[in-house]
């Protein structure tokens, strides 16, 4: 069982998993402190690591860390100890928004609970084509209830309804093309992953999609043809929509969980998936992507699942650099 006593190389381990969550344009937007005193686990954001114009409210740097603060949850736990979570939990300290305290011996694991440890180091974002197989009803079932226990809302739109979200979002990857700040920030992406563990590299970007249905980030923000030629993508495209009621900063870390636990269920359950973030970062066209027949929730992140090759990884930082101060040698 975990203690105070924790030793450095469990506590890298940890953070390690930690740093396995997605990120947007791969920033990894986070620091880590573990308080032995207490055996709690600190997850500070890093600013200064934030996509300045692009994410300039900070919501995708709390979605982030929502996501590594839910594979925390999952290596605790995995490792034999209860996580038990606090977000935000000092006001006067903004940059600290979750902590993590290890509670003793893990609660006994329910039906339909599961092990997603191992999922943690398989899920990676596939920007390929899928094959166009339909995803099993009762897996989307089983994924919106994995959103629903971190306070957070999966929805599956219909056919009608995903043309209409593409949409929207194919207007926004139009508008990040073309504004030359934005632009700036994917080609960044591009080049400080040749130079650091941040970024995306070249290899894990995909082609765009030739027909034109499915609006792929073009991260070089001038043409997707010095990567991949064009390829067709699936004609029915499997969108789901994940919304929280309301959308403040606590809102936006249960999103980030939810997003992060949604997508270890479905790489379990051999799904792959990628994010369509283009209209979350604007304000008028995430309004939009809202369906009011379904209630007044607010847009957090769109994803899309399916059946086909596996994404190549992105770089991540070592966990010792990502550990403040004297979190290596616990007291």
């Amino acid at each position: 069982m975990l203690t105070s006593t924790l030793d450095a190389a469990t506590l890298e381990h940890l953070v390690s998993a930690a740093v396995a969550a997605p990120s947007m344009h791969n920033t990894q937007p986070w620091r880590f402190r573990f308080r032995p005193e207490t055996t709690t686990l600190e997850v500070r954001a890093v600013p200064q690591q934030a996509l300045q114009v692009t994410d300039s409210a900070g919501r995708g740097v709390h979605i982030s860390v929502g996501a590594a603060v839910f594979n925390l949850r999952v290596a605790v736990r995995h490792l034999g100890c209860e996580p038990v979570v606090h977000l935000l939990p000092r006001p006067a300290e903004p940059d600290l928004l979750a902590a993590l305290r290890l509670a003793g011996p893990t609660r006994i694991v329910a039906d339909g609970d599961r092990d997603l440890y191992e999922a943690i180091w398989h899920r990676h974002s596939s920007r390929l084509p899928f094959t166009g197989r339909p995803v099993d009803p009762a897996i989307l079932a089983e994924l919106a209830t994995a959103a629903r226990a971190e306070g957070a809302e999966l929805e599956m739109p219909d056919d009608v309804e995903v043309l209409r979200l593409l949409a929207v979002t194919a207007e926004a990857e139009r508008r990040n093309t073309t504004e030359p700040r934005r632009s700036a920030e994917s080609r960044h992406a591009i080049h400080a992953a040749d130079i650091g563990p941040h970024g995306i590299p070249v290899a894990a970007l995909g082609p765009q999609d030739s027909a034109g249905r499915l609006p792929v980030r073009d991260f070089s923000a001038i043409s997707p043809a010095e990567h991949l030629p064009p390829v067709h993508f699936e004609a029915h495209p499997c969108i789901v929509l994940l919304s929280t009621a309301h959308d403040e900063p606590a809102d936006w870390l249960r999103a980030g969980q939810a997003l992060e636990h949604v997508l270890l269920l479905a790489t379990e359950y051999g799904l792959q998936a990628s994010l369509l973030h283009q209209a979350m970062e604007w304000p008028d066209l995430r309004w939009s992507l809202r369906n009011p027949e379904h209630g007044p929730g607010h847009p957090q992140m769109l994803i899309r699942l399916g059946h086909g090759p596996e994404g190549a990884a992105t770089p991540r930082s070592p966990a010792r650099d990502v550990l403040d101060g004297e979190s290596h040698d616990p007291r």
